[in-house]
């Protein structure tokens, strides 16, 4: 094997499994669901660490198998679903959870990602080394970009894990070859096998977003209901519309004069209020669900069989972004249970449903209703305060308080109804506040409905707290003396910044066009893409100075800021398109300049690339600070990091060779990234 195509593998595996550990833990481990980019924080640390011990003697990349065997190993053995609330932070389902103690289980995950992936990392970088920069850079993005393309196809074949297992597997084999120990073959045999078995399992399978697991309960009143889990929770029950009354509540607080032409439901799920719309009279149903099983669910086991139904018409996309496209105006909006349980991608602290329950989001719904129309959301709410945080957006909405139905206790499941007409309600009970003050509407800026107040919980800031304290512990034990990497701490800047810009580009796509994982992963491969195109100029043209370039950037944060993104969904969808790929794809590709342009002559290209990994991880950390800001002031964080790395960069802008290990300079810039 070339070194060339080995290094394009690697890469491809190195990526590969990052993506399929986000994807797939978050379903077995359902903290995971909830603590954002937890995953990938101890990826970027693995392979940070990985990279820097480039050139030690013992070669740890034999051991990739062993160490991802084990994580899944454990992960199998020890599952957990969470289902607590409480406090600031609500995590859906009920007050019980099963499986080890949460410390417990996000360090194990923690240091066996970290482990896995800096093994594999190791493997990456000792070939990364035999290349000259830009050309290891530039072949590396190869590698990740079809380690994106092939986890996006078997998403969209919504293969289960046994097929994630079998193509590392395979890569594990051709990559190691005769190095494949005894060890190591059984490990890549026990990948395979343990996957195999959760794959087969009775009732499960896997969606793009979630594993989703089916089981009949015991007859009630004669009938069966079909409980669905996903990811260990449970989501929705399958019940006949004759023994569903709550999803009938919406109707009685609607007086009956409002017609029932056309319904919009948002979060159709396996069909239910589907199923209510249409046995209370729909003339026809727009049906809207995200995730494609859960509609297939519906379609083949409901009781009721709405979804063949010719008044119904499916689509299978993010509500948002379904609004923001239709122009159709209905009598009755219902947003039914649109609780997800799952992060975008594992990147940010977004939720699928997030862009759902902002003061933009409710107004947009208003927009779609008839003059007379009437909007219903109903879920498992938990918290009175999250009851008053949406009954308020309500209230600001339409001019007016709305109905409330609550049932199971304070809090617990709540209906809430309202309309621009206060004649087309029927109401018993309208919203009086329970907590003071009310929290204040989430928005599209700081969609985080979940969270009571701006800010970053006690747990977060402990979690934070202790991942920078032993990733710094670990960097040190396993990659020796911090001082070499001094001499690139704006590299290790720019890793952070990166990191941040990579982030908001997710969540302005999210919002744009919607939280689904198709537009999930074309946005990663327009970002790879940008990364490339920014390393093929590098290598084919001379560049300004560096001082310019980073002015340049500068212009592109800055036009990124000033535009909000809420004033790109009144363009039209191609305007629209256009304009967010040039404000996000731009600063992403003037960003990769001002580092190609350094990476190209450091003297050490793993250990600077180590720095810039590394980098990254903080930067992954500093993504928290959304939930105090807001994702648009992340921009602002971008901007000082760079005008960080351009201050530690100086010596280089000013086109002296690097900084070496012993220099004066370096020793200065070192407390950055700690002491021996």
């Amino acid at each position: 094997m070339s070194d060339k195509l080995r290094l394009v593998l690697l890469s491809f595996l190195m990526l590969f499994v990052e993506l399929a550990l986000i994807r797939w833990a978050g379903s077995n481990i359902v903290y995971l669901s909830y603590f954002s980019n937890f995953v990938l924080l101890g990826s970027f640390l693995g392979i940070g660490v990985g990279f820097l011990r480039a050139r030690a003697k013992t070669d740890l990349f034999p051991w990739a198998p062993v160490a991802l065997a084990l994580l899944v190993l454990f992960v199998l053995v020890f599952p957990v679903e969470i289902r607590r609330s409480g406090g600031g932070v609500i995590y859906y389902g009920s007050l019980e959870s099963h499986g080890p103690p949460r410390s417990l289980t996000l360090t194990v995950i923690f240091i066996a990602v970290a482990a896995t992936m800096a093994f594999i990392g190791e493997g990456v970088a000792r070939t990364f080394a035999r290349f000259r920069p830009l050309e290891a850079y530039r072949l590396d993005l190869l590698g990740s970009l079809l380690g994106v393309g092939a986890f996006a196809l078997l998403s969209f074949l919504r293969l289960p894990p046994v097929a994630w297992g079998i193509v590392a597997a395979a890569l594990f084999a051709a990559l190691l070859g005769r190095r494949l120990r005894i060890a190591g073959g059984v490990a890549v045999l026990g990948i395979v096998g343990m996957l195999a078995i959760e794959s087969a399992q009775a009732d499960t399978s896997w969606s793009p977003y979630y594993k989703i697991t089916v089981d009949r309960k015991r007859p009630v009143d004669g009938v069966r209901p079909l409980e669905i889990s996903v990811n260990g929770v449970p989501h929705q029950v399958v019940l006949p519309s004759t023994r569903n009354a709550l999803y009938k509540r919406p109707y009685e607080r609607t007086a009956p004069r409002v017609p029932k032409r056309k319904v919009l439901v948002i979060g159709a799920g396996a069909g239910n209020d589907v199923a209510i719309a249409l046995a209370q009279g729909a003339g026809h149903v727009d049906a809207v669900e995200i995730d494609p099983r859960l509609y297939q669910l519906g379609r083949e086991r409901h009781p009721d069989h709405p979804y063949s139904d010719p008044r119904v018409s499916k689509h299978i996309t993010d509500g948002r972004a379904f609004l923001e496209r239709s122009n159709e105006r209905y009598d009755r909006i219902l947003l039914a249970l649109p609780d997800s349980l799952t992060l975008v991608a594992g990147q940010s602290s977004l939720r699928l449903e997030s862009y759902l329950f902002t003061r933009q989001a409710i107004a947009a719904m208003r927009d779609h209703l008839a003059p007379d129309g009437t909007f219903s959301m109903y879920n498992y709410y938990r918290e009175p305060w999250l009851i008053d945080r949406y009954a308020s957006t309500l209230a600001k909405a339409f001019g007016r308080p709305p109905c409330v139905d609550s049932f199971g206790g304070t809090g617990r499941l709540a209906v809430l109804t309202t309309s621009r007409d206060a004649g087309s309600l029927r109401c018993r009970t309208l919203w009086r506040p329970a907590t003071s003050p009310v929290p204040e509407p989430a928005s599209d800026d700081h969609p985080f409905p979940y969270l009571r107040d701006p800010g970053i919980p006690r747990f977060y800031l402990a979690t934070i707290f202790l991942i920078l304290a032993a990733s710094l512990l670990a960097v040190r034990a396993i990659a020796g003396p911090l001082r070499p990497m001094a001499g690139y701490a704006d590299l290790f800047c720019m890793g952070a910044a990166f990191l941040l810009l990579e982030t908001k580009s997710v969540v302005q796509f999210a919002l744009l066009f919607g939280t689904t994982w198709v537009v999930n992963a074309l946005v990663f491969t327009g970002i790879l893409v940008s990364v490339l195109a920014a390393v093929e100029v590098a290598r084919r043209v001379r560049l300004p100075r560096p001082a310019v370039l980073y002015a340049v950037l500068l212009l592109g944060l800055v036009a990124a800021f000033l535009v909000p993104p809420d004033d790109l969904l009144d363009l039209a969808a191609l305007p629209r398109f256009l304009v967010a790929t040039t404000l996000t794809f731009l600063p992403i590709f003037l960003a990769n300049l001002v580092f190609s342009q350094r990476f190209a002559d450091t003297a050490s290209s793993t250990t600077a690339f180590g720095a810039n990994l590394l980098g990254a991880m903080v930067g992954g950390v500093l993504e928290y600070l959304s939930l105090l800001t807001g994702y648009r002031a992340l921009i602002v964080v971008v901007a000082v990091l760079y005008g960080l790395a351009f201050l530690l960069g100086r010596r280089y802008l000013g086109g002296e060779p690097a900084p070496s290990a012993g220099a004066k300079a370096a020793e200065l810039v070192s407390a950055t990234l700690g002491s021996r």
